[in-house]
C-alpha cells in the first residue's frame, strides 16, 4: 500500500467490481431503500449513474450505507430532480451576473488603459497582496495570465475573432472589450483580482461591495458555475470555495447560518443581481421561482432547510427581499 498525500494514511488497491443495474438495486435494497417499481428504478439507473444517484442518497442515510427507515427510491429521485431544477435557476442567474461583470470590467479597464492596456504588466498590481490572513495571497502572474488569454483567443471559433485575426496585426492580443467576450469566467476573475486596487474598487463599487469581498465573490461564483456546468449536486453541498461575506449583521447569525452552504450563495447572487439594472424583471422573477421551488419541492429528508443553510424565515431576509434597481 502507498501513503495518501492528503491524509498520510496508507492507500489500499481499489477492489470493487462492476455491478449490473439489477445488482445496484439489490445493493440499495440491502441498505434499506424501499423500491416500489423495480422496472422504473432500473430504467432510471440506466439513465443516471448509480454513483451519482448514491450521492443524492446521503441526505437520507441514518448511518453510512444504511437508509433511514421508510426512505424510498422515489424520494431520492425527487431530490435529484429538485437539484436539477435548482441548478438550472442558479445557472440563469450566473449568466446575468457574469455578463454584467464582463461588461463592467471591459468598460472600466478600457476607459483607463485603452484597447490593449491589459497586455502591459504595469497596469496590474503584481506585488504580494497583504490581506491580513495567515497565508498571504500570491502575486498576480501577469505573464502566465496573458499566456492563458492568448491561448483562449487562438482556440476561439467565434466569427468576430476570425475576422480580427485576418484583419489586424495584434492577434492573438485582442482589444479588452473583445477579449472579455471570449475569456473564461475564471480568466476574468483572475484579471480583476490582479488589477490595481483603485480599478478593483471602482468595479466592486457598482455592486456595493468592498474590493476583497468582491474578489472572493468572483472566485466563489466561478466555482459554483463550474459545478453547474458539470451537473454536480448543489442543494446540500458544503462549498469548497466559500465566499468572504460583507460585514454587518445581515450576513451573520441568526440572519445567515454560515457562508458554506446554498443560502449564502443565493444571497450573494441576489445582491449582485440587484445592481444589474437592465435585468430587474428577471431578478424579481428569479427570486420568486427560487422561493416556489424550495417551498414546494425541497427534498423530503430530515433537516432539509438546514442542509441548504436556510433559516426558518429565510424568505424575509432583507437582502433577499430587496427590490432590484
Amino acid at each position: 500500500m502507498e501513503p495518501n498525500e492528503r491524509s498520510g494514511c496508507l492507500k489500499a488497491p481499489y477492489a470493487k467490481t462492476w455491478l449490473s443495474v439489477t445488482g445496484q438495486l439489490q445493493k440499495l435494497k440491502d441498505a434499506g431503500l424501499e423500491i416500489e417499481c423495480t422496472t422504473d428504478a432500473e430504467a432510471f439507473l440506466r439513465h443516471l449513474n448509480y454513483y451519482r444517484f448514491s450521492g443524492y442518497g446521503l441526505a437520507f442515510e441514518a448511518s453510512r450505507h444504511q437508509f433511514i427507515k421508510g426512505t424510498s427510491f422515489e424520494q431520492i429521485r425527487h431530490a435529484y430532480e429538485f437539484d436539477r431544477n435548482l441548478r438550472d435557476l442558479i445557472y440563469e442567474s450566473m449568466e446575468v451576473i457574469e455578463l454584467d461583470i464582463r461588461t463592467s470590467a471591459a468598460y472600466t479597464f478600457g476607459e483607463k488603459y485603452q484597447a490593449f492596456g491589459h497586455t502591459d504588466t504595469e497596469n496590474f498590481y503584481t506585488a504580494v497582496k497583504h490581506t491580513g490572513k495567515k497565508n498571504e495571497e500570491a502575486a498576480f502572474n501577469h505573464k502566465q495570465w496573458l499566456g492563458s488569454l492568448r491561448g483562449e483567443s487562438k482556440r476561439s471559433s467565434e466569427r468576430f475573432i476570425e475576422h480580427f485575426e485576418k484583419t489586424y496585426s495584434e492577434f492573438p492580443d485582442l482589444p479588452i472589450w473583445v477579449a472579455t467576450e471570449i475569456m473564461s469566467f475564471g480568466t476574468l476573475s483572475r484579471m480583476i483580482e490582479g488589477m490595481q486596487k483603485a480599478d478593483v474598487k471602482r468595479i466592486a463599487s457598482r455592486y456595493k461591495l468592498q474590493p476583497l469581498d468582491f474578489i472572493s465573490a468572483l472566485h466563489h461564483l466561478v466555482y459554483v458555475r463550474n459545478l453547474c456546468a458539470h451537473h454536480a449536486r448543489l442543494w446540500d453541498r458544503e462549498w469548497s470555495i466559500k465566499p468572504e461575506l460583507p460585514q454587518g449583521k445581515l450576513w451573520q447569525a441568526p440572519q445567515l447560518l454560515s457562508n458554506g452552504h446554498l443560502f449564502a450563495s443565493l444571497l450573494l447572487q441576489r445582491k449582485l443581481l440587484t445592481y444589474c439594472a437592465a435585468e430587474s424583471n428577471f431578478t424579481n422573477n428569479w427570486c420568486q421561482r427560487i422561493e416556489t421551488l424550495i417551498t414546494d419541492d425541497a427534498p423530503k429528508c430530515p433537516n432539509a432547510l438546514k442542509k441548504m443553510g436556510l433559516t426558518e424565515n429565510w424568505k424575509a431576509h432583507p437582502v433577499w427581499t430587496t427590490e432590484a434597481k
